[in-house]
């Protein structure tokens, strides 16, 4: 499902990057990596179902997304093929590499204009994905996604190298969560090696191995069953966790500045005491 693959991603990347207790801290990063990343990483977890001229992803910001959908669906053979592969993974973490070396000049300084493109769809996707918006809420969509990416460009500049990281990360907890379902994945894309008629009678093996080639260990049954909302319910609940944390540590920092901030513009206020 659609919001379990985004709460999944974004719980990974908690992981990945947090330097908290419970977290791996294999890539550290500061709170505004483990912020903007686990929101990133909750779209990244999604792009793999741009493959489908219906998913979520499709309707994120239309009509743009849907014209994208369109292309990939009929580039990668339909739904659950060569975005669900390991070549289809490779795709897309030198994608979020590329845009990451995509940087403006400015007299401000470096602005991160991929990043923050990417980013963009990303962390719009996401929220669609996790119905922070009203289905019929497009431009609230685009005024979220161009707000953030505004942040991301801004704010960010030194810290495009995660990019290749969370999308990584993503697409592999989409292929794992769906490698885990009866649907399966095939991993081997566009090598497809279906089983033998007389294998597929066998009952073990014809749940591993599809009669259309995918791989599956459906530890889960299928998508969207009882099983994967009693795993995704403490998943959700520990990248919810880990996401306020980052958020408070980010408010504790540039709270006293803020605060200093909007002292100095009240005082140059006329009419002000």
């Amino acid at each position: 499902m659609g919001g379990h693959h985004a709460a999944s991603g974004a719980a990974a990347w908690i992981a990945v990057a947090s330097t908290g207790p419970y977290a791996l801290g294999w890539y550290p990063l500061d709170a505004t990596g483990v912020l903007i990343g686990g929101m990133a990483t909750a779209g990244t977890a999604l792009v793999c179902d741009w493959d489908h001229r219906s998913s979520t992803i499709a309707h994120s910001l239309p009509p743009l997304s849907n014209a994208i959908a369109v292309g990939i669906e009929n580039a990668s053979g339909g739904h659950r093929q060569g975005t669900h592969s390991v070549l289809g993974a490779a795709f897309f973490v030198l994608l979020a590499a590329m845009a990451g070396q995509i940087q403006l000049q400015t007299g401000s300084g470096v602005l991160s204009v991929g990043a923050g493109v990417l980013c963009m769809f990303m962390i719009n996707i996401a929220a669609k994905a996790l119905k922070l918006f009203p289905k019929s809420g497009w431009i609230t969509n685009w005024v979220f996604a161009l707000t953030m990416a505004g942040l991301v460009t801004w704010f960010a500049p030194d810290q495009w190298t995660w990019l290749p990281v969370s999308m990584l990360t993503g697409v592999v907890v989409h292929i794992v969560g769906d490698l885990v379902t009866t649907g399966g994945v095939p991993l081997l894309w566009p090598l497809v090696i279906r089983p033998p008629k007389f294998l597929r009678r066998l009952p073990v093996l014809k749940s591993f191995w599809r009669p259309n080639g995918a791989l599956s260990i459906p530890l889960l049954g299928r998508a969207g069953s009882r099983r994967e909302w009693l795993v995704l319910i403490p998943v959700s609940a520990y990248a919810m966790v880990g996401m306020c944390l980052a958020a408070l540590t980010l408010a504790g920092t540039h709270f006293p500045a803020a605060l200093a901030l909007a002292g100095r513009l009240a005082d140059s206020l006329p009419g002000l005491p």
